[in-house]
Order: C-alpha cells, then sequence, then structure tokens
C-alpha cells in the first residue's frame, strides 16, 4: 500500500508566507501552519468576501503553533489567500494554484 505523501505546506512566520506560491494537484488540500508568535486569519480573497475558493476558509484563525489544513481542491483554478486581520499586508498573500 502506497504512503500518502505530506499535505503540501504554507508556513507563517513573522516575515509573513512561504512558499508565496505553491502548485498543487486536484482533490489536494494545502496545509497552514503558524510559527509566528502572534495569530492569523487566513481565508479566501477577496477581502473581505472570502468567496474566491471557500476551501481555503477552513484553515481560519491559527494561534500561534496551531496548524490546519484547508479542504479539498476539485477545480483547477488559482486561488489568492491573506491574513483577514491584516489585509494589506503583502507578505501576508499567497496563491495557490490547482491543476
Amino acid at each position: 500500500m502506497p504512503t500518502p505523501s505530506p499535505s503540501p505546506t504554507i508556513v507563517i512566520t513573522s516575515a509573513g508566507v512561504s512558499p508565496k506560491t505553491i502548485q498543487i494537484a486536484i482533490g489536494n488540500r494545502v496545509l497552514f501552519i503558524n510559527n509566528d508568535a502572534r495569530s492569523h486569519n487566513m481565508y479566501s480573497d477577496p477581502h473581505p468576501e472570502h468567496t474566491d475558493c471557500p476551501e481555503i476558509n477552513q484553515v481560519g484563525f491559527l494561534s500561534p503553533g496551531e496548524r490546519r489544513e484547508t479542504g479539498n481542491f476539485v477545480t483547477p483554478r488559482s486561488c489568492g489567500f491573506h491574513d483577514h486581520d491584516n489585509p494589506d499586508n503583502n507578505s501576508l498573500k499567497g496563491t495557490i494554484t490547482i491543476q
């Protein structure tokens, strides 16, 4: 039986999100890990509607040290994300491309 591959991961630190762009296959999820000393509230673009990619909205509020996965991405597209509590901070914005 094949070992499932780990989820593609986006890490949040005081410097922002890394990587800022990530490509995944249809059906995959993305793991967000908050390694910053402050909380973050990760949601889909656009701000404040969060309607582009609802799968990202499952991440939501992350306390320091917390981690949470998105939903399964089933439609090929590009999904922008941001920190809802700091929407103008470019270091906390990124893109997930589903293909």
